[in-house]
């Protein structure tokens, strides 16, 4: 996958397999043309309107994310993947929503992979990264991955049928944002899930060897022998009182 055509066109054989499992075959079309002649990897339609999808994605910049050293390299590469993807959105939303051709006013941008996608939408203390997928939504440019494409396809069926076109686009758009700030909580809230089972597991542990210790010593009681006691020694009545 190192060409980048071949991960072109791994990239829409992945889209084309989605849309199959989730619309029907006539309500969308792979390399779709538009009247000036710009072909989108995929659109969906829905009446007299459609959703243009885009397929590809730079990736050359996130390979190098993970292949640097240190954090200035990784820094330096994770500014040229932001840089990438920014300007792959303006094609997005230069070349693809197009209101004359039918388009709704917003794109979906395939990102063909989780942990690139979790790139994309992650914040941290750069702050050009904290704008990443502000600078996207401000472009009505929606970035979606392989496993939340399908909640997305869902909305756009619902929120479209049997209301106004234009009104539901709108609606659409809203809670896709929606759905992908909770998808960045759920990640998050996950992550101390796993902080908090982490801990409890190393205090089963500490609890557990306690025990093991406690039990060595309760053992160790047991093996005392009695018959050295002062009261074993002294001489017994008839009936079992020790005489004074």
């Amino acid at each position: 996958m190192r060409a980048p055509k071949a991960r072109g066109n791994f990239g829409e054989f992945m889209l084309a397999d989605v849309l199959g499992q989730i619309i029907p075959q006539d309500h969308f079309q792979l390399q779709y043309c538009f009247r000036n002649g710009t072909r989108v990897d995929a659109a969906i339609f829905v009446g007299n309107h459609m959703v243009p999808v885009d397929a590809k994605f730079p990736l050359d910049n996130f390979q190098r994310i993970l292949a640097t050293q240190t954090p200035e390299e990784r820094k330096k590469a994770r500014r040229e993947f932001i840089r990438d993807v920014k300007r792959h959105v303006d094609v997005i939303s230069e070349r693809y929503i197009s209101p004359e051709e039918g388009t709704l006013d917003f794109a979906l941008m395939y990102v063909p992979a989780e942990n690139v996608y979790y790139e994309v939408i992650a914040c941290d203390d750069d702050a050009e990264s904290y704008t990443l997928s502000s600078y996207a939504l401000e472009r009505r440019v929606i970035p979606v991955s392989p496993n939340c494409f399908y909640a997305y396809l869902q909305v756009i069926l619902l929120g479209l049928r049997g209301l106004r076109i234009d009104q539901a686009a709108r609606e659409i758009a809203e809670s896709l944002m929606k759905m992908q700030s909770d998808f960045k909580k759920l990640a998050e809230d996950f992550g101390v899930l796993g902080t908090h089972i982490n801990h409890a597991k190393g205090a089963y542990e500490k609890v557990q060897r306690g025990v093991d210790q406690f039990q060595v010593k309760i053992s160790l009681v047991d093996q005392v022998k009695l018959k050295d006691s002062p009261i074993e020694k002294a001489p017994l009545d008839a009936s079992g009182v020790l005489k004074t």
